[in-house]
């Protein structure tokens, strides 16, 4: 067996969380070992966010020379070409996977290829073969599509995202199992390159984590394009046709389509990788931590898609950052994950923070909210976009008190969240938001006019 090395700090995955710790780690003078069995950078960088998103933009550019005309330029779609939209995707991966791996060999950061396993509480064999030891462990091996019991997975007209991003056609028509972030996403991505797609949600809105409002904003949204989405309808089966697929529903209802792209969520990658067997405890597959990312071994920590909190990459960089200056003797705080901001890129665009309307309700938070449409807005009306921006706040005796939740939705809204993030986590209430100047003409504008219009002064809006 070849002897690996000691590190102050030994990370397993290289995703958003592990290298973000790795990364800040390296900042205080540890030593660290960064274990990665496929490419640093993780789902995210290849086999999620940046690549799905530059799928999206390709679609957008669709939309744009689809829908020129009405702007006074004439322009047509002469069609898409799959194997130039995947190398732009690519393109735009390859630059940032070089970035990163030079700011990892910047910080001196030792990155290792091959799988891990850990062997001991201080511990982790690579390969089966080198053992890289460490006075800390952070686990940090992230997640995998999941599917339901009894539907087989064929990557070929069964397909999850990982094949969805790299296919080389625009299939004919698709099915989109899973009404969340993921398969919200493919569905805007196809029907901007000309697929039919229906989406099966088993629950009773699109995106149920979203406030319902918001859902309904997207689900008319999503109707005028001509995606439909059956809601509240549990899956039954699928068979091969000589066209594709056909998926039955409970209740006997039937769908037919080229392709079934199943994106009923992620699953930590856990399984075999030596967790349990060193005393980590678990909960259905997932790591059990505290609010600092602890385990239950006090020489281990878990931060990203391995451990439940919101599989978001935004996410594990916070806790990844939360882990390294724990452990490098800085003092942290718990993440109120509630604070997260989180978007979804479709067309149009649904971006929130803080809680939602049914979560205050679950709390027994009595609140007050605002809905102010895009329509009074100059900048939506020239983008030609459609939606609306719904503030909550805590009712209180005296008025509105702090912020609670801002959910948003329209074209580019995820570029407003940032404000809305500030608002929720320094605990502001809609007067100290009303005296801030928000820029004319921009989508700001929204945030700026229903805090106004919470604070009773409303300027372009009537209550």
């Amino acid at each position: 067996m070849a002897e690996g090395g000691h590190y102050d700090i030994v990370v397993l995955g290289g995703g958003s969380g592990g290298y973000a710790c790795a990364l800040r780690a390296a900042l205080f003078g540890k030593r660290v070992a960064l274990i990665e069995k496929d490419k640093v950078g993780g789902t995210c960088l290849h086999r999620g966010c940046i690549p799905t998103k530059a799928l999206l933009h390709a679609a957008e550019v669709a939309d744009s020379a689809r829908d020129s005309e009405k702007f006074g330029v004439k322009a047509a779609l002469e069609g898409i070409e799959m194997p130039g939209v995947l190398a732009y995707q690519q393109g735009v991966v390859e630059r940032l996977w070089k970035g990163l791996q030079g700011t990892l060999a910047q910080r001196k950061i030792d990155t290792i290829a091959g799988e891990g396993k850990l062997i001991s509480p201080t511990a982790v064999q690579v390969d089966g073969d080198a053992v890289y030891t460490g006075d800390h462990i952070v686990l940090a091996t992230g997640s995998v599509p999941k599917s339901l019991p009894g539907l087989e997975i064929d990557h070929e007209r069964v397909i999850t995202s990982d094949e969805a991003l790299v296919l080389d056609r625009v299939p004919a028509s698709a099915i989109v199992l899973g009404g969340g972030v993921i398969g919200v996403e493919f569905a805007s991505v196809w029907k901007s390159f000309g697929a039919d797609v229906t989406i099966v949600e088993m629950l009773p809105q699109l995106l149920p984590l979203e406030e319902e409002a918001s859902a309904k904003v997207l689900q008319r949204a999503f109707r005028r394009r001509g995606i439909e989405a059956v809601l509240g309808a549990r899956f039954e089966s699928v068979r091969h046709t000589d066209s594709g697929v056909e998926v039955t529903l409970a209740g006997g209802k039937t769908l037919q389509a080229e392709i079934l792209l199943v994106a009923v969520g992620r699953g930590p990658v856990s399984a075999g990788l030596g967790y349990e067997d060193n005393g980590v405890a678990m909960t259905r597959g997932f790591v059990d931590v505290d609010g600092l990312c602890r385990t239950s071994v006090p020489t281990i920590s878990a931060v990203g898609d391995l451990i439940a909190t919101p599989q978001l990459a935004h996410v594990g960089f916070a806790e990844g950052i939360m882990v390294a200056e724990r452990l490098g003797g800085l003092e942290v705080r718990p993440i109120d994950y509630d604070g997260v901001p989180r978007i979804t890129y479709c067309d149009p665009e649904v971006a929130s923070v803080g809680i939602t309307t049914k979560q205050a309700a679950e709390r027994g938070i009595s609140l007050t909210s605002v809905d102010y449409p895009l329509g009074g807005n100059g900048r939506s009306v020239i983008l030609q976009t459609q939606g609306s921006a719904r503030v909550i706040a805590e009712e209180t005796p005296s008025g509105p008190g702090r912020v609670l939740g801002i959910h948003l939705v329209g074209s580019r809204v995820g570029e407003l969240i940032a404000e809305g993030q500030l608002i929720y986590n320094w605990d502001a209430e809609p007067m100290d938001v009303a005296s801030l100047i928000h820029p004319h003409p921009t989508q700001s504008e929204i945030i700026g006019e229903a805090h106004l219009a919470l604070a009773g002064k409303p300027l372009h809006f009537h209550a």
